[in-house]
């Protein structure tokens, strides 16, 4: 169940027994994926991550734009995923 503090809503996300908060705001789900639902976008962009690199990798706490501060690619092939579906 997300949960918003301010501007950020705040997804879980589990992963083989860990657990990550991925945080979005309205503003970036728009920029990143216009029309497209938060849930799937931070969904889409841990798959993305898992994609790249371990579970272990991955930080605990983060806001989605910080994924493309070390891919990127990450922009350009969120939007190009989930334009097809």
């Amino acid at each position: 169940m997300p949960r918003t503090e301010g501007a950020v809503t705040w997804f879980t996300v589990r992963v083989g027994g860990r657990s990550y908060d991925v945080g979005v705001t309205a503003e970036d789900a728009g920029r990143l994926a216009p029309g497209v639902d938060p849930a799937t976008l931070v969904r889409e962009s841990f798959a993305f991550l898992l994609e790249r690199e371990s579970p272990a990798s991955i930080l605990a706490r983060f806001d989605l734009p910080v994924i493309a501060s070390y891919f990127p690619e990450y922009p350009a092939e969120i939007k190009r995923r989930l334009a097809h579906g």
